[in-house]
């Protein structure tokens, strides 16, 4: 179950690549959201990125040594979205 901000964060994941048959209430907060998770790749990852910026005036630079962490999963990236906002 997500919670408040992680519903928040799928939702602007699901906007912002465009990803219409999938449910918000059906991803799960520790689920992958690349690869075999939502299935998102780096293009996707750009997407979200430009979409933090909008709504929440966070950078995430390319070369970031944790981007892979701050990606993994809603869970890591509602997490770092509450930390740098």
């Amino acid at each position: 179950m997500l919670s408040e901000e992680q519903l928040k964060i799928a939702n602007l994941i699901i906007e912002a690549v465009n990803l219409e048959d999938i449910d918000v209430n059906d991803i799960d907060p520790q689920a992958p959201i690349f690869n075999n998770g939502l299935g998102l790749d780096s293009i996707d990852a750009l997407e979200i990125s430009l979409a933090l910026s909008k709504a929440y005036g966070i950078k995430i630079k390319s070369g970031d040594k944790s981007i892979d962490d701050i990606f993994s999963s809603v869970a890591a990236l509602t997490d770092f979205v509450q930390a740098n906002k």
